[in-house]
């Protein structure tokens, strides 16, 4: 399959170029900078140059011609104000989704997180409401298009261990946290399973390996 990672230069997106390429699968992924372009290469993906937050849709669906399936995995980071929680968490998603349905891809997995409502509350931290806000209204314009074979997967807090390859994925799930090397083994288990299309799915560490997981989600367990 060739994936378009957007946000190719993220640490859940550079695991899951490693992961797609030594499965034979063609990452690319969207990057900033020219200088990014080198970790993609060392990953196993196709670096493709474009600014999410200036680009419109017909000039991203060029990038998109061909491929098979595409990830939002971009974020503002934890560094940034609320303004570029709008225009990155939720408006390039938004422009991910619309290019996808001009370039005729029906497959879009998104990274979302646990907590993600564009009626969230979190009064004591204002830049963290509007993060939750812009991806809970990310996740819905993703899950408005008809023309999208979507999922929608929430992770929990997010660690930077080497993985346990043994997760919790369901509709609801308690809250934890997760590794990113376990998050990118799971999305890559969603991109090559179609029976998790339309449904948005918790994710935290657990005592179930990412193959049988995902195939329960699916209706295979």
């Amino acid at each position: 399959m060739r994936i378009v990672i957007a946000g190719g230069h993220g640490q859940i997106a550079l695991r899951l170029e490693r992961l797609l390429a030594d499965r034979g699968d063609r990452p690319a992924g969207i990057i900033r900078r020219p200088e990014q372009a080198d970790d993609l290469v060392a990953a196993g993906a196709e670096p493709l140059l474009l600014d999410l937050e200036a680009a419109a849709p017909p000039e991203l669906a060029r990038l998109l011609e061909g491929a098979d399936a595409v990830v939002f995995a971009a974020g503002a980071g934890p560094g940034s104000g609320a303004a570029r929680k709008l225009t990155v968490d939720r408006d390039a998603a938004v422009l991910l989704a619309d290019a996808a349905v001009l370039a005729g891809v029906r497959r879009y997995v998104m990274v979302s997180g646990i907590g993600a409502d564009a009626q969230a509350r979190y009064p004591s931290d204002e830049v963290f409401e509007t993060y939750l806000r812009a991806k809970g209204a990310a996740d819905d314009a993703v899950r408005a298009r008809t023309a999208l074979d979507w999922t929608v997967l929430r992770p929990g807090r997010l660690t930077d261990g080497p993985g346990t390859g043994l997760v919790r994925l369901a509709p609801s799930v308690s809250r934890g946290s997760v590794d990113r090397q376990d998050v990118a083994a799971v999305l890559a288990g969603l991109l090559h399973e179609p029976g998790t299309a339309g449904q948005t799915l918790e994710l935290v560490a657990g005592n179930a390996t990412v193959a049988e997981a995902v195939a329960a989600v699916a209706g295979h367990g």
